[in-house]
């Protein structure tokens, strides 16, 4: 450990696009708190989440692995978290006090991942929600929330009919303090007073939102209600995915909603993340009111993004950039790094472990597969920085296996072989898929592909040859 240990602060949220911050030029989105903490430091405008949903992307968090070492290639809920080497662990391991606070959505879900304590809600969390379960055995929102003057035995967050999943929005009917994100901030405040003063600390915020439901308070809401007209974009090569499509779904993966619900989804969606926004400088403020502000490091980042309509698709575990880019910020002590910079790698959840060891002064073990952006944040050049990451998701039988330099993407999707390649330069919003007519460009990024993919149990590839129709799966064999 360095003879002066930095503390740190790893904020993540839930479901967070990488463009919905102001400071990134969000045409609607404000989050003035948050693009202040970024003028600390840096802005990584290509972070992304290579297995864009809540599970596997939290696993590439706290481990430090890619997909292939972490095995959750999908969204499976049940299968227990086994993993040696986590960034509460080796924290832990050299003295920090350890907290994490929110949403962890393990397996088994009090699985403490090396925190010395953890408090949660993981929000509305099917695979526990049992009736003749005691929800104290995993979520201690919910457990708190019935306790609070007001309410009564059986008091729930999910009264109002909202579906944790669904484009539906209104705004919370309960006291703004109530809230999961200012519950979220209230036992953050809270262990800032009961905090071992002799140690310093890592400590794990992590907002259930702005993932729905769409309940922010009601200034949140109505401050985006009246926002111009939402007209969702759509590709060019959108048609291609109408087997999905199920309109008659509040919660569907593909559907064409009327105007007004998705004016509403997006006011809800807006909302949480001006709420975010707002209850993350309550809790600076308090790091400043305890004199810790200048002692501590702050990363935030989101565990995937939400597609909010466009191309047709709503929620998440999609290649496209609406799901799998996510924000990252990492702000340091005074002097430690240049302030606002945005540096352009390609960067993904499995640095953040290595990263925020390297801030702490700490050894980053062998093993891991992220490396440390701090040097990208400092403005050095990194040589050897990844030439391209890969991602994937299996979802509908299929796997959407995808590879981005951050200036083209290549989309394979191994149930029937289509491909997609996309200039996110010239096209941000992916609007034109340019694999028809790029024919040099997609064999290139085939081959990548297959090099990638080669010894997959799958058998995605046979010699040189991606072969489709092959089963795809959530975890790897030996995770489950």
């Amino acid at each position: 450990m360095s003879a002066s240990p930095r503390n740190v602060v790893l904020i993540c949220v839930d479901q967070w696009r990488g463009d919905c911050l102001s400071g990134a030029g969000h045409p609607v989105v404000r989050t003035p708190y948050l693009d202040q903490l970024a003028g600390r430091g840096a802005r990584f405008d290509r972070a992304y989440s290579a297995v864009p949903s809540c599970i596997p992307a939290r696993a590439a968090l706290h481990t430090g692995l890619a997909q292939e070492s972490h095995g959750r290639t999908g969204y499976r809920d049940g299968v227990p978290w086994e993993y040696p080497t986590t960034l509460a662990g080796e924290f832990g391991r050299h003295g920090y006090q350890t907290r994490a606070i929110g949403k962890l959505h393990t397996y088994p879900e009090r699985n403490r991942l090396g925190f010395d304590e953890v408090t949660l809600h993981d929000g509305y969390l099917h695979f526990a929600r049992e009736r003749g379960r005691d929800p104290r055995f995993h979520d201690d929102y919910l457990a708190w929330l019935e306790r609070q003057p007001g309410e009564v035995p059986g008091s729930d967050y999910a009264d109002n009919g909202l579906d944790c999943n669904s484009v539906v929005a209104r705004p919370w009917d309960r006291a703004e303090r109530l809230h999961p994100t200012n519950w979220v901030v209230s036992e953050a405040i809270d262990f800032l007073y009961r905090r071992d003063p002799t140690a310093p600390f890592l400590l794990h915020l992590s907002f259930h939102r702005p993932h729905p439901p769409y309940d922010p308070p009601r200034w949140a809401f109505e401050q985006y209600a009246g926002a111009p007209q939402y007209e969702p974009v759509r590709g060019d090569w959108a048609d291609a995915l109408e087997g999905w499509r199920d309109d008659s779904r509040a919660d569907a993966n593909l559907a064409s909603y009327d105007a007004g619900t998705v004016q509403r989804a997006r006011a809800g969606y807006y909302g949480h993340m001006s709420h975010i926004d707002q209850q993350i400088q309550r809790f600076v403020a308090a790091l400043g009111e305890f004199g810790l502000g200048e002692d501590t490091w702050i990363c935030f980042t989101s565990d995937h993004g939400e597609m909010l309509g466009e191309h047709g698709l709503w929620r998440k575990a999609y290649p496209y950039e609406g799901s799998a880019r996510v924000p990252l910020i990492l702000a340091g002590p005074p002097g430690e790094l240049p302030r606002g910079s945005a540096p352009s790698e390609v960067v993904e959840l499995r640095d953040v472990m290595p990263t925020l060891l390297e801030c702490a002064g700490l050894a980053v073990p062998d093993g891991l597969d992220g490396r440390s952006v701090l040097p990208l944040a400092r403005g050095e050049d990194v040589a050897d920085w990844r030439p391209y990451l890969h991602g994937e998701h299996t979802l509908f039988g299929e796997s959407m296996q995808w590879l981005t330099d951050g200036r083209e993407k290549y989309v394979w999707f191994s149930g029937g072989g289509r491909e997609q390649l996309f200039d996110l330069v010239a096209d941000p919003q992916e609007l034109h898929d340019l694999a028809a007519d790029g024919a040099e460009r997609v064999t290139l990024w085939r081959s990548r592909l297959v090099d990638v993919l080669r010894g997959r149990p799958e058998g995605f590839v046979e010699g040189d040859s991606l072969v489709v129709g092959r089963p795809a799966a959530e975890v790897q064999p030996g995770v489950a």
